[in-house]
């Protein structure tokens, strides 16, 4: 009888770790690999990518990537209508705290590559206003790389000066 314990105890453990093997390969095969966003257009990157999964791997405090976010503004042209500083000019400030289609990173990546009439039909709506209501136009064929676009958006928040409760768009607990 202690023989036959010993090996059911056996086989339970070559299972559990069978079992456990098998989990662990599967969490690996869904994890997904780092994207390096400097050979990912900003286009492909939109379409291949759920609504609401953009994510920046930027901060607001990486001086190093705001500084070239700043440099990317201005080459792209973003200045021309938003202010070199992203305070306003013919069209909205980009520093406070009125998210026209919402502040989140998600909604702020798909506006630029879209522009504003695009990303209306798929399904975004306006949830603030300002005195400029212009269209967008899309940069999709504008911004070289996703990494440009998200050092942009990296400088943006850092010079946002609303409601630090809003720099990310309009907090769950208030919509």
């Amino acid at each position: 009888m202690t023989r036959r314990v010993l090996v059911v105890g056996m086989v339970a453990v070559f299972a559990g770790v069978t079992a456990l093997c098998t989990l662990g390969r599967v969490w690996a095969g869904n994890a997904q690999a780092p994207v390096d966003y400097t050979k990912v257009a900003p286009m492909d990157l939109v379409n291949n990518t759920p609504k609401g999964q953009l994510t920046n791997p930027y901060k607001d405090t990486q001086a190093d990537v705001v500084a070239q976010g700043g440099q990317f503004l201005l080459s792209y042209s973003c200045s021309g209508c938003h202010g070199g500083g992203g305070g306003g000019g013919m069209c909205p400030p980009l520093t406070n705290d009125i998210w026209v289609y919402g502040g989140d990173d998600d909604t702020l990546f798909r506006l630029v590559v879209l522009g504003s009439d695009e990303l209306q039909k798929q399904g975004y709506m306006r949830k603030g206003r300002e005195n400029v209501v212009g269209p967008m136009p899309p940069f999709a064929a504008i911004v070289k790389t996703s990494d440009d676009l998200w050092k942009i958006l990296a400088f943006v928040r850092s010079k946002y000066s609303g409601d630090p409760a809003y720099k990310f768009g309009t907090p769950p607990d208030q919509q």
